[in-house]
């Protein structure tokens, strides 16, 4: 995926290698490369559930971390306290698997937010 320049200590422009394969790599210019060093993130989905007329949220912090990872594009490895604990519960509840970070810890904000403030039923991911 395209992540924000400032998640990068270095970056450049690339082409989409797993796009290039259908679409020709003339065509697919234009994705940010790079790996995230270490540091903190945080985590956070938003979804509409239409059938109820809700809007619920899932946000959490974690850790991008220096582990090996030979791959391409915008990429970084990460901790994530109690993953499969978060995976049961975003699969059980039908989130989609793309989500929001950005580079610090600002769930519990988040979460103050989105409940106190807007009413979205919000899960907040413990990293204890």
């Amino acid at each position: 995926g395209n992540w924000a320049k400032s998640f990068f200590s270095e970056v450049k422009m690339a082409n989409a290698e797993i796009l290039a394969t259908t679409l020709g790599t003339e065509n697919t210019y234009g994705t940010v490369a790079g790996r995230t060093p270490a540091g903190p993130f945080s985590y956070a989905r938003i979804t509409t559930d239409d059938r109820h007329g809700a809007i619920r949220a899932y946000v959490g912090d974690g850790q991008f971390v220096d582990d090996p990872l030979d791959t391409f594009g915008s990429r970084a490895v990460v901790e994530v306290p109690r993953l499969q604990e978060l995976m049961k519960y975003v699969c059980k509840n039908g989130f989609e698997h793309h989500a929001a970070m950005n580079a610090s810890h600002t769930a519990k904000v988040l979460n103050e937010a989105f409940t106190t403030y807007f009413g979205w039923e919000t899960y907040l991911h413990s990293s204890s």
